[in-house]
Formats: structure tokens, C-alpha cells, sequence
């Protein structure tokens, strides 16, 4: 399954990070063209990839899909009520 997310702070990605300690299932993330494809929990890993663009979260993990659809949909609520 692939979820496309636009980081905005580092906070966002310190809590991809630790989705992804707590998967289930390994859990990416790729950049739009999928040339750079990195493990989510790697630190370093991490730093190869341009936030300034969306990217993709690839996983099987069905918790992490569920925790980004949640995020996702109160920064929807958030947005709507501004």
C-alpha cells in the first residue's frame, strides 16, 4: 500500500519514525519517482530524501496506513476550520 504524504516539520517525521518502530511490517519512504527508497525507522536514511516535495510511505503495515489516514484527516478538519 502507498500513502502519499507532505512533511511539514520535523516533528511529522519523528512521528513517522516511531509508526514505524511499531509496525508490524516494514514501513519506506520514497521519493515522488521512487528513485531514493529508504527504511523509515534508518536516521540516515532519511536525509537522502527531499522534503520539499511530497512523498511516499510503502507499507503492508495495515496500523501505520490507518495512523496516517487519521493524521491525515485532522489536518483536513484543521484546514477546514481556518
Amino acid at each position: 500500500m502507498v500513502f502519499d504524504l507532505k512533511l511539514q516539520s520535523i516533528s511529522e517525521l519523528a512521528e513517522l519514525q516511531q509508526l514505524a518502530t511499531h509496525a508490524d511490517k516494514p514501513v519506506y519512504i520514497a521519493n515522488e519517482d521512487d528513485q531514493i527508497r529508504v527504511d523509515a525507522r534508518s536516521f540516515l536514511g532519511l536525509f537522502a530524501l527531499d522534503y520539499s516535495r511530497p512523498l511516499k510511505v510503502i507499507t503492508d503495515s495495515l496500523y501505520v496506513m490507518r495512523m496516517l489516514e487519521i493524521r491525515q484527516r485532522a489536518l483536513e478538519d484543521a484546514m477546514a476550520r481556518a
